[in-house]
C-alpha cells in the first residue's frame, strides 16, 4: 500500500500466511486503487498489462520464477521475516529456516530491479549480528556474485569485501547496488509509535541516483519528541489546542512530567496515541473514533460503524502486570507486536482518561485501562479505516504487528520515487 501509495503500480504480491492473502484481496479495491488482486498458483507468473489486476501468489517465494519480470520492475519491496533477528525471538540469524534474504537475493537476480527497499528489526544491529548484517549488505551490493552451497558465508563475504573495496565512487556496472542503511524510529516519520527498525534502501549502479543525497534526504529527522513536548508545555499549548476536551487532570498529569529543559529543534512534534483515535495520525485528517464503553467490553460490539470504521471492539480482560506497562494517550503507542496470540501483554493495553479513586495509589487515583481495539491498532500503524483484517482479532493484531507502517513505507517509497525522477528515470 505504502509503495502504491507513492505512485508505483503493483505488478506482483506474495504473501505465506493464508490469512494475510485473504487481508490483501478484500482490502485491494479499497486500498491499492486496482480492480482486485487475482489469486494463482502459477509459479511463473508474468507481469499484468495496465488495468489488469496484480497476480498474488499465496506461498513459499522460493518456489516462484521472476524471470518474466526482468526489466519490467522499477521497484522490488519487501520485509524479510524478522524472527531470525527480533529481539523477541530465538534469535538464531543467518542459521534460522526462516531467514528469507537469500530469497530476497534470487529475486534481484532473477527481475534485476531499479531499486530495492527492504525493511527489517532493529535487531540485526545487535553486536552478535552485526558481520552477518554486514553480509546482507555487501550481497545486496553484488548480488550476481554467486555463493555456492558448500561454501560459508563468512568465506564468500571475504569475497564481496574485496570487490568492493576496489570499486570506485563513480561504478556504474548493472549489476552492482549502491546500499543506503537507515536505522529508524517511525515516530521520527510522523508515525504515532515508536518503532525501531531498519531499511535498506538499494539503487541500481547504473542509474546515475544521487545516492549521497538520498541519504542525506531520508536521514532528516522530520518529527521529533522534542517539538512534541514543546507543544504540551504550555496550558494552551498547540497540542491541547488540538485536543481541547482533553481533562484538566489529564492535563496536568502529563505537563508535570515534561523535562525541565527542552531543547529547540526545526521539526514537528511527534503524533501520539490521542492523536491517532481524533484522527490526526497522519497527514489525512481523518473521523474520531467514537468513544468504547468500558461496560460493553464482552458484548463485542462495534463502536466505529456509525463512522464506516470497521474493527473498533472493544476486548474484556485487559490487565496490566509488570514488564507490561500501558499505551499512554499523550505519547506515541508503544511497538505494536505480531505475538503468537496476537498482539501481547500490556503491549495493547491503553491507560484512559477516566479514574477511580484509590487511596493506595500515588496521588490519590488509579486511571482506568482497556485493551486497544483493532482499528485503533491499525490508526497507529497508519492504515486507512478502509483497510479490513481477515480472521479473528488476534490474527488481525497479528497482521497489523507484522506489517510496515504505511507512513513509514510511504515517505521511503516518495523518496526513491523523486531520486529516480531526479535522474531522468
Amino acid at each position: 500500500m505504502a509503495v502504491h501509495q507513492a505512485g508505483f503500480r503493483p505488478l506482483l504480491f506474495n504473501e505465506f500466511n493464508n490469512r494475510a492473502c485473504e487481508t490483501l484481496i478484500s482490502s485491494a479495491r479499497k486500498t491499492l486503487g486496482v480492480d482486485g488482486l487475482k489469486r494463482t498458483e502459477e509459479k511463473n507468473p508474468q507481469p499484468p498489462k495496465p488495468g489488469q489486476p496484480a497476480p498474488l501468489y499465496p506461498g513459499d517465494v522460493r518456489d516462484l520464477d521472476l524471470s518474466a519480470f526482468q526489466g519490467e520492475v522499477d521497484v522490488l519491496a519487501g520485509g524479510p521475516p524478522c524472527q531470525p533477528f527480533s529481539a523477541g525471538g530465538v534469535a538464531k540469524g543467518d542459521e534460522d529456516k526462516r531467514n528469507m534474504f537469500p530469497a530476497m537475493f534470487k529475486a534481484v537476480q532473477e527481475m534485476r530491479p531499479k531499486v530495492v527497499i527492504c525493511e527489517n528489526v532493529r535487531g540485526l544491529l545487535r553486536p552478535s549480528f552485526v558481520d552477518y548484517f554486514q553480509y546482507i549488505q555487501n550481497e545486496l551490493s553484488l548480488p550476481f556474485e554467486k555463493r555456492d552451497d558448500e561454501v560459508k558465508w563468512q568465506v564468500h563475504n571475504d569475497h564481496l569485501t574485496r570487490i568492493l573495496d576496489q570499486l570506485s565512487d563513480d561504478d556504474s556496472d548493472p549489476d552492482h547496488y549502491r546500499v543506503v542503511m537507515v536505522p529508524v524510529n517511525a515516530a521520527s516519520y510522523g508515525v504515532p509509535q515508536v518503532r525501531n527498525r531498519v531499511v535498506l534502501v538499494a539503487f541500481r549502479a547504473d542509474l546515475g541516483v544521487d545516492v549521497d543525497g538520498f541519504e542525506k534526504y531520508v536521514k532528516t529527522e522530520r518529527f521529533s519528541e522534542a517539538a512534541l513536548f514543546r507543544s504540551m508545555r504550555d496550558e494552551d499549548g498547540p497540542y491541547w489546542k488540538r485536543h481541547p476536551t482533553v481533562e484538566d487532570h489529564v492535563r496536568d498529569r502529563v505537563r508535570a512530567r515534561l523535562p525541565k529543559v527542552i531543547k529547540e529543534d526545526d521539526c514537528q512534534p511527534w503524533r501520539t496515541m490521542r492523536d491517532a483515535i481524533q484522527g490526526y495520525g497522519t497527514d489525512v485528517k481523518l473521523p474520531a473514533l467514537p468513544p468504547v464503553d468500558r461496560n460493553r467490553l464482552s458484548e463485542k460490539f462495534d463502536f466505529g460503524e456509525e463512522i464506516g470504521a470497521v474493527g473498533h471492539v472493544g476486548w474484556p480482560g485487559a490487565r496490566i502486570y509488570k514488564g507490561h506497562t500501558p499505551n499512554e494517550l499523550d505519547r506515541p503507542a508503544k511497538t505494536v507486536k505480531a505475538g503468537v496470540h496476537g498482539v501481547p501483554g500490556g503491549e495493547s493495553v491503553m491507560l484512559l482518561d477516566e479514574r477511580v479513586r484509590d487511596v493506595s495509589a500515588p496521588g490519590g487515583w488509579t486511571y482506568l485501562h482497556r485493551y486497544m481495539t483493532v482499528r485503533e491498532t491499525a490508526r497507529v500503524m497508519t492504515f486507512p479505516d478502509e483497510w479490513h483484517g481477515s480472521g479473528p482479532r488476534g490474527e488481525q493484531m497479528r497482521q497489523l504487528g507484522n506489517a510496515v507502517p504505511v507512513a513509514l513505507g510511504e515517505f521511503f517509497a516518495k523518496a526513491v520515487s523523486d531520486a529516480l525522477a531526479a535522474a531522468g528515470h
